[in-house]
Order: structure tokens, then C-alpha cells, then sequence
């Protein structure tokens, strides 16, 4: 994990060792590719489901709402060697599906009880067929995100598709969907959005006080534990880093974008933080964020209102069809939000979606004078040091002649 020790050794014990205790507590719940702590919840109480959802978003709080745990599914990353994968895949596809068909024949998902594949693109179809076809799970359910943002078209639509889901997991465990369950499960979701936004604000205030490598092990935490006890976490650690902790360096500000469905290496983050940057906002985790504010939780019609919030405050991705809201002029906004000096375009190899809007991210900076970079990894990419000299020379750049 990378530790700026030079400086946390400089402060108080305490509060180094706390805050690093929970780093190091979410780095293994983050990183433990046989979800044993979620298993672990599974069996405290009967009746309770384990679901699996692929990247990017999910409305988590319908699982939650019926005795159910979402669990995040992001491959095995530089984690997993690929050795059945690669017969299920061309060598021009993507690698994450590689790496979760992997962990699935592999007996990773045991005891999981159904699989959800959320609309991202023709390869993430493709795998919930190959799920359905190897008897994975007792459900494996492609769900379709509206393209529409009528609430009487697209709305209605996805309020279909999320009641297929649910009817799904009542024939596993019986419970019946309420109204009062789910806007708690709302509320606490709401919670959990909240506590995370404070940790991007005070990491863009003061990025020192918290690196990416351990933002990103945070929030990624969070997708294979109950929202309650991430809730408490994240509480945690905003209690250390509102502290005046750490020194700041020479570095520029970026914001990441491109990385939303397949994840980059940790070491891969590290070296752009090594190489004169501080990351002050990415998609990694975008599913985590991708509600900007909050779902009404006071309603008489809890799906209603999931589905609204998804038509009126999702997030800007290569993944949603952007009419009437060009996410090329979201990612401006969001780099002069950030106030940060520049932008780095990271995208998987093979990723359509991300490559085919790479075009206009970049004329959409040039026009606004924003400076760029572009490249490409795969999850378990091995080698840096290219990816390195183009990023330090991209910091020094900006600091020599900004």
C-alpha cells in the first residue's frame, strides 16, 4: 500500500495506526476474491441471499430491502491468474470477463444465490449468457437500464425491470418487498453516498491527508459488506482525515476518467500518485457514486423514486446514452468543480464504450484549454514504467508552464 510514512510517522500515533488499521482492514475486505466476509453474513440469519452484481451501477437498496447482500463483482484483477478464461474470449475483448468466468468455474461465487449483469455493453450480455448456461447461481438476470429518461416511458420501464429482479429473490427466500424496508434501505444508501462525497471534498481540499490507493481500497470496501457497517467505516475515517494530518507535496490535481467498469491495477494507481499527481476525483468506483445526491426515502412508492433518481441525477459514463446532456460538458464541469490542473483518460483495452468517447473528451478540453492525457491498461497489466515517464512528464509539464 502506498503510505506517505515520512510524513504520517511525523504525527501523532494515534492517529496514524487508526487511520491505517482501517485502510488495511478495507484493503483485505476490498481484495478477498472468495467474499468471505459476506459469506460469513449470510449465514448469521436465515432466509438472507447473497447477490452478485457486475460493474457498473446497480440499485443496491431493492437487495438490501428483501434480506439480501450486494456484492460487487469487479474480477480478480492482477489477483487471479487467467487459465479457463481466455477459452471463453477473443483476444480483442475486454479483459474483466475473462477474469470473472474465472473465479465462477473456479467455485469463487459458492454459495452466492443469483447474479445480476447490469446494461453495460454486448460483452457483459455475453457473460450473463454464459452464466445461464453453466448453471452459476440459481438467477442470472441481464438487466436493461431505460435509455428513455421519460419517467412514463423509461421511468415505468425500469421499475419493470427491478420487480423482475425482486420477484427473482423472493423465490429464494420469501420476503415480501415493503415499503417502509425499502426507503430505510434508501436512507442508509443515501448515507453511504454522503459520507463518500465528504471524502472526495476533503481529499480535493487536502489531498495529502488521504491517497488514492487508500480512497480506493475504501470504497470498494464497500461493495461486499452490509451499507451499515461501510456506513461506519467511512465515518472513521472522515473523523481522522478532518484532522490537519500530513504535508503536501509537489504535485498537480487530476481527475481519471475512463476506468468505470474494468479496474486498474492498485500498482497502477500508485504510479500516477508516484508520478507527481494527486487524484482528486475518478470513475473506479463509479457504481458506488453514481446517484449524485440524494433518493427521496419519505415516498409512498420507494421503486418510483430509485427509478426517477436514476432518470434526473445519474452520473456522466461511456455507458449511458447522453442526449440532451452531453457528458463531455459534465467532465468539464466536474475537472473546474475539482479545480484540478489537468486530466488523465484511462481506459481498459478493448473498451468501446471508453475509446469511442475518448474523441470528444479531447477536442471538448481543448476547446476549454484543459490539458490531457491518454492511455490504456488491462486489470492485470504488469509493466509501468512507460505508463510512468508519461505521467511525470504530464506533472512536470503543468508545474514548468502552466
Amino acid at each position: 500500500m502506498l503510505m506517505n510514512n515520512n510524513v504520517r510517522n511525523s504525527q501523532p500515533g494515534f492517529k496514524m495506526s487508526k487511520l491505517k488499521e482501517l485502510t488495511d482492514k478495507c484493503e483485505h475486505l476490498a481484495f478477498d476474491l472468495n467474499f468471505n466476509a459476506a459469506k460469513k453474513w449470510k449465514t448469521e440469519k436465515e432466509n438472507r441471499v447473497l447477490v452478485g452484481y457486475m460493474p457498473i451501477y446497480f440499485p443496491r437498496e431493492i437487495i438490501h430491502a428483501v434480506d439480501g447482500l450486494p456484492v460487487g463483482i469487479m474480477g480478480g484483477g492482477d489477483r487471479k491468474q487467467i487459465v479457463i478464461g481466455d477459452a471463453y474470449y477473443q483476444s480483442y475483448i475486454c479483459h474483466i470477463p475473462r477474469g470473472i468466468i474465472e473465479m465462477a468455474l473456479s467455485g469463487h461465487f459458492t454459495n452466492f444465490d443469483g447474479f445480476v449483469f447490469p446494461a453495460i455493453c454486448d460483452v457483459i450480455r455475453n457473460l450473463s449468457g454464459m452464466f445461464q448456461m453453466s448453471n452459476i447461481g440459481k438467477f442470472a438476470k441481464y438487466i436493461d437500464f431505460p435509455q428513455d429518461f421519460n419517467s412514463d416511458i423509461g421511468g415505468e420501464f425500469y421499475i419493470q425491470e427491478m420487480n423482475s429482479v425482486l420477484s427473482k429473490i423472493k423465490e429464494i427466500n420469501g420476503v415480501e418487498l415493503t415499503t417502509e424496508r425499502l426507503n430505510y434501505s434508501i436512507g442508509l444508501y443515501n448515507k453511504n453516498r454522503q459520507l463518500i462525497e465528504e471524502i472526495y471534498d476533503i481529499k480535493q481540499a487536502f489531498p495529502w491527508r488521504l491517497t488514492a490507493v487508500e480512497t480506493y481500497h475504501i470504497v470498494r470496501a464497500g461493495m461486499v459488506i452490509p451499507v451499515e457497517e461501510h456506513n461506519l467505516i467511512l465515518e472513521e475515517v472522515l473523523d481522522e482525515i478532518r484532522q490537519d494530518i500530513g504535508e503536501p507535496l509537489d504535485k498537480i490535481k487530476v481527475v481519471i476518467t475512463g476506468a468505470f467498469c474494468e479496474q486498474p491495477p492498485v500498482s497502477l494507481i500508485k504510479t500516477i500518485e508516484l508520478a507527481g499527481c494527486y487524484i482528486v476525483d475518478d470513475d473506479f468506483m463509479l457504481g458506488s457514486r453514481w446517484i449524485q445526491g440524494d433518493v427521496d426515502n419519505t415516498t409512498d412508492n420507494p421503486l418510483k423514486a430509485l427509478s426517477e433518481a436514476y432518470l434526473n441525477f445519474s452520473t456522466f459514463s461511456s455507458s449511458v446514452y447522453d442526449i440532451g446532456n452531453p457528458k463531455s460538458k459534465r467532465l468539464i464541469n466536474l475537472i473546474k468543480r475539482r479545480e484540478a490542473d489537468g486530466v488523465i483518460f484511462a481506459a481498459p483495452s478493448f473498451c468501446d464504450p471508453a475509446l469511442l468517447d475518448n474523441p470528444t473528451y479531447n477536442k471538448e478540453c481543448d476547446k476549454a484549454g484543459i490539458r490531457y492525457i491518454n492511455f490504456q491498461y488491462h486489470e492485470n497489466i504488469g509493466q509501468f514504467k512507460v505508463i510512468k515517464e508519461q505521467v511525470g512528464a504530464f506533472s512536470d509539464s503543468i508545474k514548468l508552464w502552466a
